[in-house]
């Protein structure tokens, strides 16, 4: 249980694992005629920075985090050497820091000749934005842990175990709608008052060059009129070989990804809620299956689901404005780089101009709203 209850820390901010082999990707119809779709690498997905730096970006987060609580914003190494395995930390923490001079700041500590880092100005400011966000929109985050919960079984997530099986629960009669059913509604095609259960479809994006056969379009089109089963709403007497349990398997992941910041996690980091959602055995099958609502990157020695939807123009998914917060992370990560290899390059005795890179942080969010 410890380990889930990190694993929902990280996915509600919000994933070094093994490299996945996909070959190939099958789906099957309820009639049990199999149909293989090639997984296509896309470029366009599988280099959205935030989500490409997301695995080192968590751990600067984490560490911002601590060094921001001490006096001066700083702390000698030895305050968080030992600590890497709990903030996710993929090397040892000393030298994690000196990877990001932008982020963190070296200096000799008042004793002993002892390595202390403090947070720069770029970074002390982009953390007090960031806790700006989190204030701002508390009542936002608590909707989407609400949310989480609601869509587990029995309504409950077991949180603690330290004194026995304790969880967090949800005690409402409140209605919830699904992002699929909202934006149902928008478009006119559910009627919110009845509760239709209207063959809601969900919008694909075909990356590009992928032709699919006959039979495999078939079945998307049997699959898209199956019915829609809200992931709020108890699905026990569904079939599992049907359709609709497919379909209602593929909106708990769409609903479960479009409550993260990011839209994505590391797919293995969403085994740990199987259960607890009721999902069968191989749900993440249905990443593969369904390749024009999901993507899987294999960037970064993992494998990544995103949700394709929220990266669309006009995809209804709301930008959350952390994640504008996250870009300027990002940002000064990519300045970090510049900074190591000029000083690399200085080491060398090589004449050289100093690398550009712009780094206007406030660019970022002309950005976002582009």
């Amino acid at each position: 249980m410890a380990l889930f209850r990190n694993t929902l820390k990280k996915l509600l901010s919000s994933s070094e694992a093994t490299i996945i082999n996909l070959p190939c990707l099958h789906t099957r119809k309820c009639n049990y005629v199999n149909v293989y779709m090639k997984w296509k690498k896309d470029s366009y997905y599988d280099s959205i920075p935030h989500i490409l730096y997301s695995p080192f970006l968590k751990p600067i987060t984490s560490l911002t985090n601590i060094i921001s609580q001490y006096p001066n914003a700083c702390i000698p190494v030895s305050a968080v050497s030992k600590r890497g395995l709990e903030l996710d930390v993929p090397v040892k923490v000393a030298r994690f820091l000196r990877l990001y001079p932008s982020i963190f700041e070296e200096f000799v500590g008042p004793q002993y000749n002892h390595p202390w880092f403090r947070l720069t100005p770029q970074a002390l400011a982009l953390h007090e934005e960031e806790r700006a966000v989190y204030c701002d929109r508390k009542k936002d985050i608590w909707m989407r842990l609400k949310k989480l919960i609601l869509m587990s079984r029995g309504r409950v997530l077991p949180l603690r175990m330290e004194d026995g099986e304790k969880g967090l629960g949800v005690v409402s009669d409140e209605r919830v709608l699904s992002v699929m059913e909202m934006n149902a509604m928008e478009k006119g095609t559910r009627d919110d008052e009845e509760g239709s259960i209207e063959a809601i479809e969900f919008p694909l994006y075909p990356s590009k060059g992928l032709r699919l056969k006959r039979k495999i379009e078939n079945w998307i089109d049997e699959f898209q009129k199956a019915p829609y089963v809200s992931p709020y709403e108890d699905s026990s007497n569904l079939d599992p070989t049907s359709d609709s349990s497919e379909k209602r398997v593929v909106g708990v992941l769409h609903e479960l990804l479009s409550l993260f910041v990011e839209h994505s996690a590391e797919r293995k980091k969403l085994l740990c809620l199987r259960k607890f959602l009721g999902l069968p055995q191989k749900f993440y099958k249905a990443f593969e299956r369904h390749p024009h609502i999901f993507y899987l990157s294999l960037r970064n020695k993992t494998c990544t689901a995103i949700l394709k939807q929220a990266y669309n123009q006009n995809s209804g998914i709301e930008v959350h404005p952390l994640l504008r917060v996250r870009k300027k992370y990002v940002k000064l990560m990519k300045e970090s780089e510049v900074i190591l290899k000029n000083r690399r390059m200085k080491t060398r005795g090589v004449r050289h101009e100093d690398v550009g890179l712009d780094l206007d942080l406030d660019s970022v969010e002309r950005e976002t709203q582009n």
